[in-house]
């Protein structure tokens, strides 16, 4: 069934009034979960994300992105076929969580930075969630272990890595950027080098850089709050209707010949649309069901990221020629990289974690919303820390990379 299929339309058609006629006879229900999914965005999206968005335009304009790339290129391109640039993009994607690296890969194919495959290639394995979502809101605020975070963060983390590997591979015959000119200047004053051009060809001034990054922040967190309230008002419609009820009935039907408990069927179905929904039905399936069980099947869904996240990457990717195929592929072999890690990883990454002291995680308090969440400085904090972090060992490892090569200058 092409996009320019008559029946195609007549299913959009059916299905857009349909919604507006559940929409009208649940005018509360509607109103409650509007409200809900607004309190979501406002409390935990709009201060965690705004700073890692307003930051990165900033640092793409001094030249600081060309910087790195040009430092992290030994070790992007081999590893996941992408340019050095794609490094400042997973830095951030995984300090600050979706869909933050779905707008940086924009951004770096609207400068011409990287090509369509492998801006296809990179906004599919650095689209992930943050770590405070993972371990902490997820694993202390909904699971109430911290042994469980290690497992999430290990498996969430090294299967998004580990997909990079495998996406590498995907279109192998399209064309790729430029790889850097060699020459005789050592590689830190090349990036300085590199990052000056940069600067000078933006051209813009730091007041009106700072103006225009505040407010393709607000415009791309705008869009990404209207997502978030229009499925918080779809799922709790479906609920309503008992179509979330039916589907799991459905879904459970399945799990049983796979092994997986069906207790998990109504928070599969929930982490499909949402994956904080997802995660919380995940968390309260009864006890006598074992742990590691949970582990794998809330690893899936944080991998998958729930349709809610797909629609904002989607919407993002919608202003260039990257196609959002490839990416949801990515999600689903994603989840299941995640759900194996998880599921072989248990025992010794719970064992591991009790090396670590409850006084490192972050304190998580309730909020309106019904999603545990840090204060904002504790947010920013952590995420800064994270990205720090990460952006070090990608620096080492690219400098150990370049120095195992023997490479010599032309």
């Amino acid at each position: 069934m092409t996009r320019r299929s008559p029946i195609l339309t007549l299913l959009y058609a059916c299905s857009a009034i349909a919604l507006v006629i559940i929409l009208v006879s649940h005018p509360q229900t509607s109103f409650e979960a509007a409200i809900r999914g607004l309190k979501v965005w406002w409390e935990i999206v709009f201060p965690s994300t705004l700073p890692f968005i307003v930051l990165s335009e900033i640092l793409m304009g001094v030249g600081v992105v060309h910087f790195a790339g040009v430092l992290l290129e030994p070790l992007m391109r081999p590893l996941f076929n992408v340019p050095g640039t794609g490094g400042f993009v997973l830095t951030m994607g995984f300090a600050s969580g979706y869909p933050v690296a779905a707008k940086l890969t924009t951004r770096l194919r609207e400068q011409g930075s990287i090509t369509q495959a492998e801006g296809e290639r990179l906004v599919s394995f650095t689209t992930t969630g943050d770590p405070l979502f993972v371990i902490g809101a997820v694993s202390i605020g909904f699971f109430h272990s911290e042994q469980f975070g290690f497992v999430l963060a290990f498996s969430h983390y090294a299967s998004a890595l580990l997909l990079g590997v495998i996406y590498r591979f995907y279109s192998p015959f399209a064309p790729s950027s430029r790889p850097l000119e060699k020459n005789r200047l050592p590689l830190p004053l090349r990036a300085l080098q590199a990052m000056h051009r940069a600067r000078i060809r933006d051209r813009r001034p730091f007041g009106r850089l700072m103006g225009e990054a505040v407010q393709s922040a607000l415009h791309t967190l705008l869009m990404i709050g209207g997502f978030i309230i229009v499925f918080s008002v779809l799922i709790q419609l479906f609920a309503t209707i008992e179509l979330t009820r039916f589907l799991s009935s459905l879904l459970a039907v399945f799990l049983g010949p796979l092994g997986v408990p069906s207790a998990f069927s109504s928070g599969i179905i929930a982490g499909l649309f949402e994956v904080t929904l997802g995660a919380q039905g995940v968390s309260v399936v009864s006890s006598s069901v074992p742990m590691i069980w949970k582990a794998v099947v809330a690893s899936a869904i944080i991998s998958w990221g729930g349709l809610s996240v797909h629609a904002q990457v989607a919407s993002i990717l919608s202003e260039t020629d990257i196609r959002v195929a490839p990416y949801l592929i990515a999600r689903v072999i994603h989840a299941g990289l995640s759900a194996l890690l998880a599921f072989f990883c248990w025992k010794p990454l719970t064992a591991a974690s009790t090396w670590f002291s409850e006084r490192d995680v972050p304190v998580f308090m309730p909020t309106t919303s019904g999603v545990p969440v840090v204060s904002w400085w504790d947010s920013l904090l952590h995420s800064g820390l994270a990205a720090g972090a990460l952006l070090c060992v990608l620096l080492l490892l690219s400098f150990l990379l370049r120095g195992t090569k023997g490479h010599k200058p032309q």
